[in-house]
């Protein structure tokens, strides 16, 4: 599921959590690196096909990790072009 919104916040969820906002938010997190709760949030909202509970979603995780983070196993080179 891929959501954007008129602020610039971007969230992509599929198997993985991606949330952008120009230069001021960049978060990656591989599937297997998404805590199971935050998983079953993420679950649901796209369940619901809400992007409203999906930014819910997004924000709790920015608020909790910072806003620049990426989280992945170090053998799939997925945070390798992360910036």
């Amino acid at each position: 599921m891929r959501c954007e919104y008129s602020d610039g916040l971007q969230v992509d969820y599929s198997d993985s959590l991606r949330v952008t906002m120009g230069s001021e938010v960049n978060v990656f997190v591989e599937h297997d690196y998404i805590p199971a709760n935050i998983k079953g949030y993420l679950n649901t909202a796209c369940e619901h096909n809400s992007c409203d509970e999906l930014r819910r979603v997004a924000e709790a995780v920015t608020n909790t990790v910072g806003r620049h983070a990426c989280f992945c196993d170090m053998d799939s080179h997925a945070c390798d072009d992360w910036k």
